[in-house]
């Protein structure tokens, strides 16, 4: 049955194209349907910044003449008026199109299509609805779209990880924002470690999540050392790679502590810097960035969520399995006592987790990599930090004895052999950070047991 639909959507794709192409001769055959002498001399959110505030009597007693151009988002015609709704890289515009002033331009229009890209001049005024607008008097199409946008593929918005599927048009200005508060968030992060002296390296360098570490960088004396890279498009089940853009870090002669130190002052200095203060607001809840983070335990975290659950029996495989099962949880046969944790910590504790806050001591089990704790081995010098339910780093002091690290990684037993020293290593979703600063939801991904 999807075979069929998908053979349906292909049939009307074409056909679309095929009468966007004879538009696109009849274009031909008037002139350049691709003009290149447009200049536009204003975006949208520029405009929205300066004019925004000013009532309709302000306009049109201060005429601002301005040329934007975009992409056709919509186009309604109304008895002898029509509105075109454009969209650029800043924000979204309105263009109110009068027969009286544009002629034979105005028929003209009526067979552009959504996706096209026009250039448009006249004077900003407070349309009917409000809204800022532009009243053009000049008016022309730079780019024929050929095929409908939201069937070309990726677009601007999914360089923060978005699916294919959404074109131009339907992406709207969520999409927009995240990708330009991405780029922010990796400018900030770049300039934050290289003020303290770190060195980026080559991507593929560095390995630094605690499922799969590799280090050689840091045996080479490169004391201070991150990438930023991005993964498969499909996350590692449990403890594996994250997905998507990551910021990869190690810094030696340092433990988990100081990582979460460093974390604390970037996340607020990536609020003053995105947003200019520390107190924001993410889907429709406050979050205080200026108090101090908290800090608790994968177990505190467990009791705190389960009433009921007995503390003294958070390391009974017994106990834990009898819990998984209450909460419909099927974990490996072979999951030990901190899997079995982390399976409940998972499902009930993680999303609860809205305020900034440092969990630490996860499991040896679910964190080899890791350096043990040294008053209670059962336990790794380990951390998460999660903000607005979901898990936005994870850092630890690096396991560096070669006798007691796993030999799944040959090069990396090796790399320790020759002396590596005491380090902490950090993995930050970068996506996910440039989502809650952007007041964005983000693609949101679970790991498994």
């Amino acid at each position: 049955m999807t075979d069929a639909k998908d053979s349906e959507v292909a049939k009307d794709s074409e056909a679309e194209v095929a009468a966007r192409r004879a538009k696109l001769l009849a274009l031909r055959a008037a002139g350049n349907p691709y003009p290149n002498d447009f200049r536009r001399d204003a975006l949208a959110g520029q405009l929205q910044a300066a004019f925004g505030d000013r009532d309709a009597a302000w306009l049109d007693a201060n005429p601002a003449r301005v040329h934007v151009g975009g992409r056709i988002l919509s186009r309604e015609v109304t008895g002898q008026r029509a509105s075109i709704r454009i969209a650029d890289r800043s924000g979204r515009i309105t263009l109110q199109l009068q027969p009286k002033l544009l002629g034979a331009v105005f028929s003209a229009s009526k067979e552009w299509d959504v996706g096209d890209i026009i250039g448009a001049g006249g004077v900003l005024f407070r349309g009917s609805d409000g809204e800022l607008a532009v009243r053009v008097d000049g008016l022309r199409l730079l780019v024929k779209s050929l095929r409908p946008v939201s069937s070309v593929g990726p677009t601007v918005g999914q360089a923060a990880g978005q699916g294919v599927g959404q074109g131009v048009g339907d992406s709207g200005d969520d999409h927009r924002v995240r990708t330009r508060t991405r780029a922010r968030v990796v400018r900030y992060l770049r300039d934050f470690l290289d003020a303290l002296e770190f060195l980026e390296m080559e991507v593929g360098t560095l390995q630094p999540h605690p499922g799969s570490p590799s280090a050689p960088a840091v045996v080479k004396a490169f004391d201070r050392v991150y990438e930023i890279s991005r993964n498969a498009d499909e996350a590692t089940p449990g403890d594996g790679p994250w997905a998507g853009n990551t910021l990869k870090v190690y810094l030696a002669y340092a433990d988990y502590r100081d990582l979460m130190d460093w974390i604390e002052k970037a996340v607020r200095g990536l609020a003053d810097t995105v947003h200019g203060r520390e107190q924001l607001e993410f889907q429709g809840r406050q979050y205080a960035l200026g108090k101090p983070f908290r800090r608790l335990t994968v177990e505190q975290a467990i009791i705190a969520n389960n009433p009921g659950i007995d503390p003294l029996s958070l390391r009974d495989i017994t106990y834990l399995r009898t819990v998984c099962e209450r909460l419909s949880l099927i974990p490996p046969a072979q999951a030990g006592a901190g899997r079995l944790q982390m399976a409940i910590f998972d499902s009930t504790a993680a999303r609860t987790l809205l305020d900034p806050t440092f969990v630490q001591a996860y499991p040896s089990e679910y964190s080899p990599a890791a350096r043990p704790n040294d008053a209670d081995p059962f336990l790794t010098d380990r951390f998460g930090f999660f903000l607005a339910g979901q898990e936005l780093a994870r850092g630890f002091s690096v396991l560096n004895d070669p006798e007691r690290a796993s030999a799944a990684d040959p090069e990396f037993v090796r790399a320790l052999e020759q002396g590596m020293p005491p380090s902490a290593g950090l993995e930050v979703r970068v996506d996910q950070a440039a989502a809650f600063f952007a007041d964005s939801r983000g693609e949101e991904r679970s790991a498994g047991v």
